[in-house]
């Protein structure tokens, strides 16, 4: 079984999976995939589960709850997000209104009744994380769009990172035990990143999709001139939910405020 799924240049009109519960990677616990909206198609999710989705660029018009709202992202590099949460009692109708629209579909077992929520671009500010700690070289943009803090009745957790040119993000080296799937983007397009996967290093491209199971760990390195996007989504597990991740001991001293590194830092 792969960890790396890879992307096409760009994905067909209409709903691609990628994971499915009751499917391909069902230990994910999690459906996800690529929604692609021309101009006027219409996409009804009327599952019975809780649902979310993230666009990633276009506009679109959505129906949900007896409310309508129209959204637009230019990209997801320079603006945060708009996502849709809903539970299973409440379906989500999306219809695009842009030439070209794309949406990350994501989708997981909950019985609890939330209603739905529609998280805008100012309820996920950027967060600077590493700003100020090992040297600027893990310095990246963390948008965490919900989580237990302001979700608690989630079973899914949901944000996007922006990796700078030249930077490690995810670092350093973290797991956790419950799944996550990483789905990227690079800017320019042609562009790549190194992913690690455990004790595996992939190289990912725009349109790939990541699949990181229990006590994988997951940083990233991005080369000069080009800048990493990717989506996270965690599912929680029954009785034991996503909180803080566990750093990798031998890497975790790098992040203390006054460590000293090589060549201040002599070698013995």
């Amino acid at each position: 079984m792969s960890d790396l799924i890879k992307g096409p240049g760009g994905y067909n009109a209409g709903y691609t999976p990628i994971t499915a519960m009751d499917g391909a990677n069902a230990d994910m616990l999690m459906d996800f995939g690529i929604l692609r909206l021309p101009k006027a198609q219409a996409f009804l999710d009327d599952s019975k589960t809780e649902k979310a989705f993230l666009l990633v660029h276009g506009e679109i018009q959505v129906q949900v709850g007896g409310q309508e709202f129209t959204f637009a992202r230019g990209n997801c590099y320079d603006e945060s997000p708009t996502v849709i949460h809903a539970d299973q009692q409440h379906p989500v109708s999306i219809i695009g209104l842009s030439n070209d629209t794309e949406i990350c579909v994501m989708r997981t077992d909950n019985d609890q009744a939330f209603g739905f929520r529609v998280y805008k671009p100012e309820d996920t500010p950027d967060e600077y994380r590493g700003k100020g700690l090992m040297q600027e070289a893990s310095t990246r943009i963390v948008r965490t769009v919900f989580d237990k803090s302001n979700a608690p009745y989630a079973n899914l957790v949901v944000g996007e990172v922006i990796g700078f040119p030249g930077k490690w993000s995810s670092f350093p080296p973290h797991h956790h035990v419950q799944p996550e799937i990483y789905y990227y983007k690079l800017f320019p397009r042609q562009g790549f990143a190194y992913a690690e996967c455990g004790e595996d290093v992939y190289k990912v491209r725009d349109n790939d999709t990541l699949l990181l199971r229990a006590g994988m760990t997951h940083p990233h390195a991005t080369p000069p001139g080009y800048a990493l996007w990717y989506l996270w989504v965690i599912r929680h597990l029954d009785g034991n939910p996503y909180g803080t991740p566990t750093f990798v001991d031998d890497h975790a001293w790098i992040m203390a405020p006054d460590a000293v590194y090589w060549p201040e830092r002599k070698v013995e």
